[in-house]
C-alpha cells in the first residue's frame, strides 16, 4: 500500500489519519490519545465476518429478543423499516421451515439486519454478494435445518462493447440497467472493466430479461451475457493513508482534507447530495464523523448508488 504522511507541528493534538482508496471511499478510525489509525471495511469485515471465496459470509446463530428493543438499538434510523421487514421475514421462515431471500441490501441495512437477526432464536442468515468484497448483498434467512444447502441467489452478467472512445462510468451502467425497468434493489455491485465494459451482479431471475433488453450503455451498443461468479474480476481497493491536522471531526473538514477538495467545494457537494456518510446522504456540513465512518463522494472514482 503506497502511503504518505504530512508532518504535524509539535504540540498539535488533534491528529487525523484518513484512508482513501481507488473507489473514493474515505474511512476514518481512531485510537486513544487522538491518534487515528486507518482501517478499510469491505462488506465482510464491516460485519466482522471472514469472507469465503464463494462470496458467502459466515453463518449467524441467534438468540431471543423483542422487536422493539432490537430496533431501538439500531444506530442508523434510516435502516429501521428495512430491518423490521427482515425480522418479519425471519419469523415467517421459522414458522414455515423455509428459506427466504431478501433483495440486495445496502451496507448499513445489511449490518443492522445481521445485528437484529442475532437477537432471534434459532435463526441462521447467510449473506451473498457474488465476491468477497461485495458491498451490496442479499440475505438468505431460515432455521438451521432448512439452511443446510443454500443455493446461489446472485448471478453475474458481463456487459461488453467498444468503450475505448466513449468511456462509461458506474452511473452510466447502473442507469442503463435500471432503464430497462428493473428496480434498484434487484441489482448488486457493478465492477468496471475500462474499455471492456463492466460486470454486473443481479438476482438470477432477471438474467434472461437483461440479456435481451440491455442493448446500449450511453451511446455504446453492448452485448450482455451471463458469466460464472468465479469469473468476476475484482481487486482489493488500493489505499493511500496520510495525516492532517483539523480542528474538529466535522464531515466537511475531514472529507475536504481526505479528498483534497476545498471546503467551499465540499459544501456545494453536500448541498447537491453528492456526499454520503455510511452510504446515506450527508445533510449537514457540520455533521460529526465517528470511528469507522465511511464517506463517499460522487464523481471521485465511485458514484454511490
Amino acid at each position: 500500500m503506497s502511503a504518505f504522511s504530512l508532518g504535524l507541528p509539535k504540540g498539535m493534538t488533534n491528529m487525523r489519519q484518513t484512508l482513501l482508496h481507488s473507489r473514493s471511499n474515505f474511512i476514518c478510525n481512531s485510537f486513544s490519545s487522538f491518534k487515528f489509525n486507518s482501517l478499510r471495511f469491505s462488506c465482510f469485515n464491516l460485519l466482522v465476518f471472514q469472507p469465503k471465496t464463494s462470496g458467502f459470509c459466515n453463518v449467524v446463530h441467534a438468540i431471543k429478543g423483542g422487536d422493539e428493543v432490537i430496533l431501538k438499538a439500531i444506530g442508523d434510523k434510516n435502516s429501521i423499516e428495512a430491518v423490521k421487514n427482515i425480522l418479519e421475514m425471519a419469523r415467517r421462515a421459522l414458522t414455515r421451515k423455509e428459506v427466504y431471500h431478501t433483495d440486495f441490501l445496502t451496507p448499513p441495512v445489511l449490518r443492522d439486519a445481521m445485528f437484529a437477526l442475532e437477537k432471534l432464536s434459532d435463526v441462521e442468515a447467510v449473506s451473498q454478494g457474488g465476491y468477497p468484497q461485495a458491498e451490496r448483498c442479499r440475505l438468505s434467512i431460515g432455521c438451521p435445518e432448512a439452511m443446510s444447502n443454500v443455493p446461489d441467489i446472485v448471478a453475474a452478467l458481463s456487459i461488453t462493447g467498444n468503450f475505448g472512445f466513449e468511456p462509461c462510468s458506474h452511473g452510466d451502467f447502473l442507469g442503463a440497467v435500471l432503464g430497462t425497468g428493473i428496480a434498484r434493489e434487484k441489482v448488486g455491485d457493478i465492477l468496471l472493466q475500462g474499455e471492456k465494459g463492466a460486470q454486473v451482479i443481479v438476482v438470477p431471475e432477471l438474467v434472461d430479461y437483461l440479456r435481451s433488453s440491455l442493448v446500449k450503455v450511453g451511446n455504446v451498443t453492448v452485448s450482455c451475457n451471463q458469466i460464472p461468479l468465479l469469473a468476476l474480476e475484482f481487486q482489493p481497493p488500493k489505499t493511500k493513508s496520510f495525516k492532517t491536522v483539523e480542528a474538529s471531526l466535522r464531515v466537511d473538514a475531514i472529507a475536504s482534507a481526505g479528498f483534497k477538495v476545498s471546503r467551499s467545494k465540499l459544501v456545494d457537494l453536500i448541498s447537491n447530495g453528492d456526499v454520503r456518510v455510511n452510504w446515506n446522504p450527508a445533510t449537514k456540513n457540520g455533521a460529526t464523523l465517528k470511528t469507522g465512518d465511511t464517506v463517499s463522494i460522487s464523481g471521485k472514482g465511485r458514484k454511490a448508488g
